[in-house]
C-alpha cells in the first residue's frame, strides 16, 4: 500500500463513512489471562464512544511507510494452504462472526504479544465500495469498481491513571478522582488484506508498530508466519556504522553532510514528483552517492561487504530509515547542535592552534536562554 491508499482507508474510520457494525474485543491482564471479552454493536454505543473506538482503530494506520507501517507478503503456498492465512480469511469472510476463528486468533495474540501489563485486543470488519477513479484522478462515488472487505486489528496497552483533583459539574465542586484503567494508543496491529492498487490483495498485509525500535517479531511470526525486516531504528544505526567503518579516517563532517544532503534531496524530489510508490534505497543507489562524495575503490569494496553483512545485498531500505530529512545534528559529549537541514553550510569544522573546533556562523537573532545577545 502506498500513502494515498493508506489515507483512503484511514478516511473510512468515521461513523458516517464506515460499514463497521460491531467491534470484537478481548481484555488481557498482566498474567496473560483473559479478563473479559465483548462484541459491541456500534448502533448501541453513544456517538462519543463510537468516535473513540474508530479513532483508536484509525491510529493503527498511522506513521511512516517502511518505519511504522510495514508491508508483509505471503508466499503462494501460504495463500493456497496454510493455517495462518486460513485463519485470517475465516475472520474476514465471516465478518468476525466465526467464534472458533476469533477464539483462536485471540489465543495466538496472547501467546505471542510481548507486552507488559494489561492490554486490549480489538478486531473490526469493514466493507468498502471502492469508488471508480479515472486516470486523471477524478473519483465517481456512484460507480463502484469493487467491494474491499477487510479486517483491522489493534493491540492497545491499558494503563492505570494517577489519582488527581477533578471538577464535578453537577456539584460545582472539586473532589479527588480515583485511579482508573484507560486504553492507550495501539502498540501494534494490522490490516488484512492489503489495499494495493485500490484493490484486494490477499497476498499481502500491512503491519503496524508504534515504536520504530521494537517491531514485535514474535507476534508477526505467530500470526503471519513471516519474518520482519530490521526495525527502523536499527537500520539507521547500522547505516551509521557502515559509513564510519567504510570511510574510516575520511569520515569527516563534510562527507557525512554530503551523504545526508543527497539522500534528503532524493526524498524531496520524490515528494515534488508526487510519485505514489514509496521511495526505496538499494545498495547501488547508496554506492552512487558514496562515489559522488569521492569514496575510493578500496573503501567501496569495504562498503559492499559491510552492506551485505548488515542488510543483505538485495535489500531495499526506506531512505527515512537511514537519515532524518528534517534534522541535522552535530553532537559532542557535552554539546548538541541542531541545524536546519537546508542550512548545513552554517556549520564547519576547523583545527585552530592544534585544537579541534565546530564553528557556527552567527548572524542576527542569536539567543542564550531566550535572551537576545550581541556578539562584539
Amino acid at each position: 500500500m502506498n500513502e494515498k491508499e493508506v489515507a483512503e482507508i484511514r478516511r473510512r474510520f468515521r461513523k458516517d463513512k464506515s460499514n463497521i457494525t460491531h467491534i470484537r474485543g478481548c481484555y488481557v491482564n498482566e498474567n496473560q489471562e483473559i479478563v473479559a471479552r465483548f462484541d459491541q454493536s456500534l448502533a448501541m454505543m453513544s456517538e462519543e464512544e463510537t468516535d473513540t473506538f474508530l479513532s483508536i482503530l484509525k491510529r493503527t494506520l498511522s506513521g511512516s511507510l517502511g518505519k511504522n507501517l510495514i508491508d508483509l507478503a505471503f508466499d503462494t503456498q501460504q495463500v493456497v494452504n496454510s493455517e495462518e492465512h486460513r485463519l485470517l480469511m475465516a475472520l474476514r469472510d465471516s465478518s468476525l462472526k466465526d467464534e472458533e476463528a476469533v477464539d483462536t486468533f485471540f489465543q495466538k495474540v496472547i501467546q505471542s504479544a510481548a507486552l507488559e501489563g494489561n492490554y486490549l485486543i480489538l478486531l473490526a470488519h469493514d466493507t468498502y465500495d471502492v469508488p471508480y477513479r479515472s486516470k486523471d484522478g477524478d473519483t465517481q462515488a456512484d460507480a463502484s469498481s469493487e467491494v474491499f472487505s477487510y479486517i483491522l486489528c489493534s493491540v492497545c496497552p491499558i494503563k492505570l491513571t494517577k489519582p488527581a483533583l477533578s471538577y464535578y459539574v453537577a456539584e460545582n465542586a472539586f473532589h479527588n478522582r480515583t485511579s482508573d484503567w484507560l486504553v492507550s494508543t495501539p502498540e501494534l496491529g494490522f490490516i488484512f488484506p492489503s489495499f494495493d492498487d485500490r484493490s484486494t490483495n490477499l497476498y499481502n498485509t500491512l503491519y503496524y508498530t508504534r515504536n520504530s525500535a521494537e517491531n514485535h517479531a514474535s507476534f508477526v511470526e505467530a500470526v503471519f508466519s513471516r519474518t520482519l525486516p530490521m526495525p527502523a531504528d536499527e537500520q539507521k544505526e547500522a547505516f551509521q556504522s557502515i559509513l564510519e567503518e567504510t570511510l574510516e579516517d575520511d569520515c569527516s563532517f563534510d562527507a557525512v553532510q554530503a551523504v545526508h544532503e543527497q539522500i534528503r534531496d532524493l526524498i524531496e524530489a520524490h515528494k515534488l514528483n508526487k510519485e505514489e510508490e514509496p521511495l526505496v534505497m538499494t545498495k547501488d543507489m547508496v554506492r552512487q552517492i558514496l562515489g559522488s562524495c569521492g569514496v575510493n575503490e578500496t573503501q567501496m569494496a569495504l562498503f559492499d561487504t559491510k552492506f551485505d553483512t548488515h542488510f543483505g545485498s538485495d535489500t531495499q531500505l526506506p531512505p527515512q530509515n537511514l537519515v532524518d530529512p528534517k534534522r541535522f545534528e552535530v553532537r559532542t559529549p557535552n554539546v548538541t547542535i541542531r541545524v536546519n537541514p537546508e542550512r548545513g553550510d552554517l556549520v564547519e569544522t576547523r583545527v585552530i592552534n592544534g585544537v579541534k573546533y565546530i564553528l557556527i556562523r552567527a548572524d542576527e537573532g542569536v539567543e542564550v536562554n531566550g535572551v537576545n545577545i550581541h556578539i562584539p
